[in-house]
């Protein structure tokens, strides 16, 4: 045996992650808000891209090759899909136009009335030369609106004058939550500006009346207290029941009565100020709008029963290639110049080819959820059936982390409400008789309805929902209805019982 170098012939498979590759698994994961946000970025850097838009001159256009038809709740198998006749070829552009998204300068746009012309005189650009028309006036501008520490900080202004009492407010305004609350307590906040916990106190008290009231409070008790005595109903009784939240909070009606020496009549009231009140002032005063869902497919069903499934083209970028430009200045440019061209012409093909490939796999993987969903979309969740990515995977051909990525933040519009692709995806949970399995999802609307129909005074327990939920054949255990129970945020039987009891 010799020791010494040598050479040696190897061949091995190995997959390298490429930029391209890290990018289109990137996008493939990404919701259509954050690709629109990354398409915006690549426009802004790559010369070479720019936003497709449609010529209505030429000849109409064919079928969107992005729109499936599932028949009779069932669709071509993932080897017609992949087929050109469903699929967009590389000559065919995924990203045409629709007819809504074409710009008629003068026309609803641009202010005209639905099916009249525009009053505004328009220049060749479709903008308006003339404002003569224009009767808006400043009324009509909506004043921005201030944010809660902005309020808070006039008010303070305004109510206390002592320089020092002022920085004290000011420090407590930068520690508020934005439920309203202080997230340090009065002690530490008067060790850290080196002054008496007396005068802390005393600014803190002032500004718990501030409007809206309640704020500065450390807690839930001081918080609605502050609330009842701006309002003169902090009497004794009413001290004893903020006192004994706890006790609100199970509903325990009778021990409240003897600790607050009220009838039942007067506690009902009492509680029903306090529901009247607000538990974090400061949470509606900054609260944003809430941000639309918007659908990356819309499903719809067809006169003949079957579904149709196309990509929303609200939510598709559409970018195309100047091969032109490349084409007219790349002979004159330099050798550097020559080089950054030819490297975006090779990054703006490959985005392309990427937003393409990831419309085409969100189809390819929602008809095929459809498919498996069919008796959920035409009966309802009771018959949403077990589904795991695995599952899914098997039928594309594709790998589970792909699909996985595929259900990520992509939402789909469907005659029964929008849901994300993840929900359809639940656990399997056994029959008593060995049948066909159920969904978790259905078991826990099942448990949800049976709670909903109980009678007040005959709360089921979770034995008596397990002995329900095994005679209609599914064989599920005691803590899992428990699990479930808490999950959909529903107390115990005599949680509600207690609450059913109380009068809302």
């Amino acid at each position: 045996m010799t020791i010494g170098p040598r050479l040696d012939l190897r061949q091995s498979q190995t997959l390298v992650m490429t930029p391209q590759l890290r990018q289109a698994i990137k996008l493939l994961q990404f919701s259509n808000i954050e690709v629109g946000a990354f398409v915006e970025e690549e426009l802004e850097r790559n010369p070479l891209l720019e936003r497709a838009e449609r010529d209505d001159s030429g000849p109409p256009e064919r079928a969107a090759p992005d729109q499936v038809e599932v028949a009779n709740g069932h669709t071509a198998d993932s080897a017609e899909m992949a087929s050109s006749e469903i699929l967009p070829t590389e000559a065919a552009s995924p990203l045409d136009m629709g007819d809504a998204e074409t710009y008629d300068a003068g026309g609803v746009a641009d202010g005209a009335a639905d099916g009249a012309p525009s009053s505004f005189a328009q220049d060749r650009h479709g903008g308006s030369t003339e404002f003569s028309d224009d009767d808006r006036g400043i009324d009509d501008l909506a004043e921005p609106r201030r944010s809660l520490r902005d309020n808070l900080g006039e008010q303070l202004r305004l109510n206390i004058r002592d320089p020092v009492d002022q920085m004290i407010g000011a420090h407590l305004i930068a520690l508020l939550s934005p439920a309203g609350r202080l997230t340090a307590r009065p002690e530490d906040i008067a060790d850290a500006m080196a002054l008496p916990l007396e005068r802390v106190e005393a600014v803190r008290a002032q500004m718990l009346q501030f409007d809206p009231v309640g704020m500065f409070a450390v807690d839930l008790h001081e918080c609605l207290a502050a609330q009842l005595a701006e309002r003169n109903r902090l009497d004794p009784a009413m001290a004893t029941l903020l006192d004994n939240l706890e006790l609100l909070a199970k509903r325990d009606t009778r021990r409240l009565m003897t600790l607050c020496g009220v009838d039942a009549e007067d506690l009902v009231q009492m509680i029903a100020e306090i529901r009247a009140l607000d538990p974090k002032p400061g949470a509606s005063f900054d609260a944003m709008p809430a941000q639309t869902v918007v659908p990356d497919l819309l499903m719809r069903a067809l006169p003949d029963g079957t579904w149709f499934i196309d990509l929303n083209p609200e939510t598709l970028p559409r970018v195309l290639v100047n091969q032109r430009f490349y084409a007219r200045v790349v002979p004159r440019a330099g050798k550097a110049d020559k080089a950054f061209l030819t490297e975006h012409l090779a990054s703006a093909n490959w985005l392309v080819k990427s937003l393409q490939q990831r419309s085409q796999t969100i189809l390819k993987v929602a008809v095929e959820i459809v498919r498996q969903q069919d008796a959920f979309f035409r009966r309802g969740v009771v018959y949403l059936r077990p589904l795991i990515l695995r599952d899914i995977a098997a039928l594309v051909e594709m790998h589970e982390s792909t699909v996985s990525r595929v259900t990520a933040n992509k939402y789909m519009a469907t005659p029964r409400g929008t849901f994300e692709l993840k929900y359809f995806f639940t656990t399997a949970i056994a029959a008593t008789e060995g049948g066909d399995a159920h969904s978790a999802e259905s078991v826990r609307h099942r448990i949800r309805t049976m709670i909903g129909d109980e009678l007040p005074d005959a709360a089921l327990s979770d034995d008596a929902i397990v002995v329900a939920l095994r005679g209609e054949g599914v064989d599920i255990a005691r803590r899992t209805v428990a699990k479930y129970r808490e999950a959909l945020h529903i107390p115990n039987s005599a949680q509600r019982k207690r609450e059913k009891a109380v009068p809302a």
